[in-house]
């Protein structure tokens, strides 16, 4: 465990309302200056009191999150990134700044959970908020559990710091830290009000839908999987989706616009807030699209995008003509942004131009010039359109990411009502959607035989025909059927790396096989035809190639866990990957 992420949990002990004074997420009274002893003196300053942990301590995470999700996965290429090639170590700063980022989100929801016990304010709000904060651990426990294996449990900060072993802790065998996860999440449901948020905060199904994908993750971690947590994975996915009064959005894209940012379909999300102090933002366009995306010069992300591997799992390739590529599924323009894809929702300020020679761009014969909105060769090739344009397609693989971008000033206003900064945006991140429960009900069904679950393809099939709405319902369902559907749906939100740890738990000799398969590596000379196609109307794929002559990852059981950051292990040699974790009985060793 990173000695500085303990020390931060000792200085979340100590700040008290450092953070909590200066940020909103939603509405907060108005503050001074305040201490734990003297702020929780109101249901509204309760909630005030929470609101920083839907952002602050997770902005670190906010790379990591991309390049162990996605770029580990194989769903993006990032060019020699280490999490590409299988290389990454312990003194890779994405990997120090996610574990800090995780570690400092659980010493906050602990510091302010213990805070609320003692507040001046009504009995259902302090059990609300303190359910929050259960909740917000548990997910940073998720994710270290997944990340890195056997971590350290810290139930308690005041009782770590007074036992002087902050800096020995010894790893918990990661069988026992999901048990803690899910007792930690009971908990979270006893204190969450079951009525629907309205507001974008964390209720009682929000936390079961959490507890059901645990559930399912933890069944298969001793190797084999277990039925009674697969059913119980089913029986609480259900309970979400029978009765917490939430739908699937009608639209898969609109899922991920600022105007949706709080919806049926997003049961936990990071709920960044630009202006109110720096780390509440979210940073996402930056990382993910290319420079000149929007006005603040704060992209540089045209040099990676989606892997020709995810296109091919999404039927496509750079080599399809733009004005005949036929999509079958909408998630691939709501995920990977192609030549002649139209975005109504990116540049809605700007008026798309005729390309070169009085050309028109098209995609499926429906002609994008004289619209206002966004087409990526036109970015590239037009200055007239971009003054910015660079006229060389940036994407190593031919396409460009979609998802986390939210366009340019103009956008932000429209859908956020609100200006954005540099590097600092308020569309929101969602790390937990209703389309996920009804995934892991469906799994967790045919994982114990159950191809035929009345329930599971009713489940797949409203989460499929979503996105292929011409495709027939199925009436039995396999486990290629739900993992391939995983993929689809999730590609891009930081999830498919923990979907291989889930199945490497009990099957690791499949995952790599898969992931050794996979086309992880560059295609080339995209940038060369799509500008022939944009200035001249004729489409010559020919000199698209794939690139393979770099070889496939070395990749092997080990490299499912994660290192510990370098330092931590140094200073804490009970973290190295060879010191042996600990049993703990955590229902009978910690308690809320």
């Amino acid at each position: 465990m990173k000695l500085k992420g303990i020390k931060y949990i000792a200085v979340a002990c100590m700040m008290g309302l450092a953070l909590t004074s200066c940020d909103d997420f939603l509405d907060k009274p108005a503050t001074d200056k305040y201490n734990t002893e003297n702020f929780y003196e109101s249901d509204a300053a309760c909630i005030s009191g929470v609101n920083y942990l839907y952002n602050s301590p997770w902005y670190d995470f906010q790379r990591g999150f991309i390049k162990v999700g996605e770029v580990l996965s194989g769903n993006m290429y990032w060019g020699s990134s280490p999490y590409l090639n299988f290389s990454v170590n312990g003194t890779d700063q994405d990997l120090v700044d996610m574990s800090y980022s995780l570690w400092a989100e659980i010493g906050h929801a602990n510091t302010v959970y213990n805070s609320l016990k003692g507040a001046n304010a009504s009995e259902s709000v302090k059990n609300q908020c303190m359910g929050e904060c259960l909740a917000w651990k548990a997910m940073a426990y998720f994710f270290l559990v997944r990340s890195f294996g056997d971590v350290p449990i810290v139930h308690d900060n005041s009782v770590t710091l007074a036992s002087g072993e902050y800096n020995s802790l010894h790893k918990v065998q990661k069988a026992d830290v999901y048990e803690y996860i899910i007792m930690t999440l009971e908990k979270a449901m006893e204190l969450l009000p079951k009525a629907k948020s309205t507001t974008g905060r964390i209720d009682y199904y929000c936390a079961e839908g959490l507890l059901a994908k645990v559930y399912l993750t933890k069944a298969g971690v001793t190797g084999t999987l277990n039925n009674e947590d697969l059913q119980k994975a089913s029986a609480y996915a259900k309970d979400v989706i029978d009765n917490s009064g939430r739908k699937l959005m009608a639209n898969y894209e609109d899922i991920f616009r600022g105007s949706h940012n709080v919806s049926d379909e997003s049961l936990i999300a990071w709920r960044w807030k630009y202006g109110a102090h720096w780390t509440s933002q979210n940073t996402f366009q930056s990382d993910l699209m290319p420079a000149g995306f929007d006005e603040n010069g704060d992209c540089w992300g045209g040099w990676g995008g989606p892997s020709a591997d995810l296109m091919d799992a999404f039927g496509v390739s750079p080599a399809d003509n733009p004005n005949s590529r036929v999509d079958t599924d909408v998630r691939r323009k709501a995920t990977i942004m192609m030549p002649g894809d139209y975005y109504s929702y990116f540049w809605r300020d700007k008026t798309i131009p005729k390309a070169g020679d009085n050309k028109e761009i098209s995609n499926n014969g429906q002609t994008n010039s004289g619209k206002n909105g966004f087409e990526i060769c036109t970015f590239y090739y037009n200055k007239d359109y971009n003054d910015a344009a660079t006229g060389q397609f940036q994407g190593p693989c031919g396409a460009q990411n979609v998802k986390h971008a939210y366009g340019d000033q103009a956008d932000h206003q429209a859908e956020l009502g609100e200006a954005s900064g540099r590097m600092a945006y308020s569309l929101a991140t969602h790390i937990l959607r209703l389309s996920d429960v009804y995934l892991v009900l469906a799994e967790a069904e045919v994982l114990q035989g159950h191809n035929t679950d009345a329930k599971a393809l009713e489940c797949f099939n409203a989460v499929h025909q979503r996105a292929c709405p011409n495709d027939v319902a199925k009436t039995s369902l396999t486990f290629d059927d739900i993992w391939k559907e995983r993929r689809l749906e999730f590609a891009g939100e930081g999830d498919r790396w923990y979907d291989y740890v889930r199945r490497a738990y009990y099957d690791v000799q499949s995952c790599i096989k898969e992931i050794q398969s996979q086309r992880r590596n560059a295609i080339w000379n995209c940038d060369e035809v799509y500008k022939n196609w944009y200035q001249s109307g004729v489409w010559d794929p020919a000199k698209i190639q794939y690139d393979t002559q770099t070889a496939a990852p070395n990749i092997t059981a080990n490299s499912f866990t994660l290192p510990f950051p370098t330092e931590d292990v140094a200073l804490n040699p009970n973290l190295a990957s060879n010191a042996e974790a600990e049993h703990v009985d955590v229902r009978s060793t910690y308690s809320y």
